[in-house]
């Protein structure tokens, strides 16, 4: 299959995700190992994780890619929200693993590190997220890829807790440098507590989101009325006397499916002039968005629609 100009650039953005996430384990895990800090080593988790889902990435990008087949007769779109589900699910999982070992610490008397060398990573990694982040989402634009979309929050949130590290790790410094250094201990699990249970939501948005396309749920209800409405205007030349249409997002696809219940007055002389309605009408929603993907039926009977 040739691969066009979205698909190449869409490749190119997860490769520099690919990249950058293995570059930040090694410098997460360094500082970890040196610092002795356990925000760190839940950073360099975090970016372990997003270095083994950048290579899942890159290879559900190729699939979703190719056209139906004997094995997955409406095309491999599936597996792009699939996987989203599954990376969301992941980072969940981690945040919760980091918020009840951070209250374990918490309550053993907390852990000693050396912030000096932990504000230099704070300030590597925050930049390098934020970096990352925006050239995924400047250069994704124009591209109708939840892949790159995810991947582009992901490192957002990885900026986020890189930023709150570095925070944390300021104040952990000024209170070893004053008269309140037995404090310092505290804040390390305390920051890790705080930054688990501020990032949780954006996983789960992209959770809840995935699922719903995973399970073929309808858009919401403002979507699919803006549909309907440019779907009837590209039939003002077919009597009709309802369109029932249905719809389901799955990965960059967006399909309809729809019956088109005519009216009496409603006739041709030949198959192909039905052809011809049904691919002006296509040429014109996809013209409006090229991530549809349509099945038009036309019935007399309005129960054949149900």
């Amino acid at each position: 299959m040739t691969i066009g100009f979205h698909e190449k650039k869409e490749k190119q953005l997860l490769q520099v995700s690919f990249y950058a996430a293995a570059l930040f384990v090694v410098i997460a895990l360094g500082f970890a190992l040196y610092t002795h800090s356990s925000a760190i080593l839940f950073d360099g988790i975090y970016s372990l994780i997003a270095f083994f889902m950048a290579l899942l990435t890159l290879k559900v990008a190729n699939l979703v890619q190719l056209p139906d087949d004997d094995r997955f007769h409406f095309g491999y779109t599936a597996i792009e929200p699939t996987l989203n589900l599954f990376k969301s699910l992941i980072i969940i999982a981690t945040c919760l693993y980091a918020v009840v070992n951070s209250i374990n610490t918490l309550m053993s008397g907390g852990n000693s590190a050396q912030y000096d060398l932990a504000m230099v990573y704070g300030i590597i990694a925050t930049v390098g997220c934020f970096a990352v982040s925006g050239y995924m989402k400047h250069h994704g634009k124009a591209l109708r890829s939840d892949l790159v979309g995810v991947d582009a929050h992901t490192w957002f949130v990885d900026g986020v807790l890189s930023a709150s590290i570095l925070a944390g790790f300021a104040m952990a410094y000024a209170l070893d440098q004053s008269g309140w250094a037995s404090l310092s201990p505290y804040v390390d699990p305390i920051l890790l507590i705080v930054l688990g249970v501020a990032i949780l939501p954006i996983p789960v948005k992209i959770m809840l989101d995935s699922l719903k396309e995973v399970i073929n749920k309808a858009p919401p209800e403002a979507v699919t009325a803006v549909i309907e409405k440019k779907l009837k205007k590209t039939l003002s030349d077919v009597p009709y006397k309802h369109v029932e249409v249905r719809i389901s997002k799955s990965g960059r696809d967006l399909y309809l499916l729809v019956h088109i219940i005519v009216d009496d007055s409603f006739s041709i002389a030949t198959i192909s002039e039905l052809d011809d309605i049904r691919l002006k009408c296509e040429a014109d929603m996809r013209q409006w968005d090229p991530s549809i993907i349509m099945d038009i039926l036309f019935i007399t009977k309005p129960e054949l629609a149900d």
